[in-house]
């Protein structure tokens, strides 16, 4: 699994011009199965993504189809995890370790 923080690098106001063009794209990756959750941060100074896919490549090409990132007004960082405890109504996306 992993977690992709994204944050800003422009004004909210050219973030909020992008926001139906980024829920689309999100929309494709919850229909595959390979975003599990996502949400702004608070402060609203970008975003999270909890996603799960099967390596880091995978992950980075996904994120060059987000127009946050093809219109430069985010930077990402990855983080992978591996869940070791979590709520059962969670263990549907967990994978065989």
């Amino acid at each position: 699994m992993y977690v992709i923080s994204l944050t800003y690098k422009v004004s909210i106001d050219h973030v909020e011009s992008l926001i139906p063009e980024h829920n689309s794209f999100l929309q494709r990756y919850y229909d595959s199965g390979q975003l599990i959750a996502s949400g702004r941060k608070e402060p609203r100074t970008g975003g999270i993504i909890i996603a799960n896919a099967e390596s880091k490549s995978k992950i980075e090409q996904i994120i060059r189809e987000d127009p946050f990132y093809i219109h430069q007004m985010a930077d990402y960082e990855i983080t992978a995890f591996i869940p070791s405890k979590y709520n059962e109504n969670f263990k549907f996306f967990i994978k065989d370790q």
